[in-house]
């Protein structure tokens, strides 16, 4: 999930290979003060990480199921083109030889905490509640809740895409302010579902009316703040002032 914390921010992605990345740069950024600066070719992208090859297996499943709609599949396919497309016009990288340092340091307990919450309410509980749905017949249940699911695990993927293919800051940004502006669109529709769905046939236990409605209220809570709270107003403009400043500094 993202918001500028892991590969790109602090929505669901924090490997664990991201405090290893900090310490490597910190460690190169010392070594640089005694030896002069070499330019020295870029590192090759590195591989995708455990947790985002299991949001790829998430995405695919979901989309072989037809739980997906075209739109959301577009969305996602749309999302990968202008990636692209703004970082060669609008968003070069400025260090070829390395990556960009992280906007927050991956190693704070706090922000590890507020990712690990994000990551159990937006997708490990929604996959569990689908799952149980399949066993009690809430088809309607599953429905409201696969879109959510399938752009926060391809949220997660294209997070570990952008940071391992070594995009610029406000690229790896633009990956977790897109996808949780257009998720909050999902989440509202799954909330309105369960709100009207009980006298529907295929509805599941009132249990589990009850579980789907207390889940689709926490992710539209947690999701909001994460965009209007912690986003737009401080990841944002910390993401520009270093990228900004780093630009300056290479002209």
């Amino acid at each position: 999930m993202s918001g500028g914390v892991g590969p790109t921010g602090c929505d669901i992605s924090l490997p664990k290979e991201q405090e290893v990345e900090h310490k490597e740069q910190q460690d190169h950024s010392l070594k640089n003060l005694h030896k002069p600066h070499i330019t020295s070719p870029r590192k090759a992208a590195g591989f995708l990480s455990f947790r985002q090859l299991n949001c790829l297996a998430v995405v695919i499943v979901l989309s072989a199921s037809g739980m997906v709609s075209a739109e959301d599949f577009a969305f996602v396919v749309f999302s990968i083109i202008y990636m692209y497309f703004i970082s060669k016009v609008a968003f070069p990288t400025l260090h070829p030889s390395s990556r960009e340092p992280t906007v927050f340091n991956p190693q704070n307990k706090l922000l590890r905490l507020y990712v690990f919450i994000g990551a159990i309410i937006g997708l490990y509980a929604p996959i569990a509640y689908i799952l149980e749905g399949i066993f009690e017949g809430d088809k309607e249940g599953i429905k409201a809740a696969a879109p959510h699911v399938f752009l926060l695990a391809s949220q997660v993927f294209m997070e570990g895409v952008a940071f391992s293919d070594g995009f610029s800051s406000p690229i790896r940004a633009f990956v977790p302010v897109f996808y949780n502006s257009r998720r909050i669109f999902t989440i509202v529709d799954w909330l309105r579902n369960e709100i009207y769905k009980i006298h529907e046939e295929h509805s599941g236990s009132h249990r589990r009316i009850y579980a789907g409605r207390a889940l689709a209220v926490a992710n539209m809570a947690f999701w909001c703040f994460n965009l209007f709270g912690f986003l737009l107003p401080v990841y944002l403009p910390k993401v520009f002032k270093l990228y900004y400043t780093g630009h300056k500094e290479k002209e």
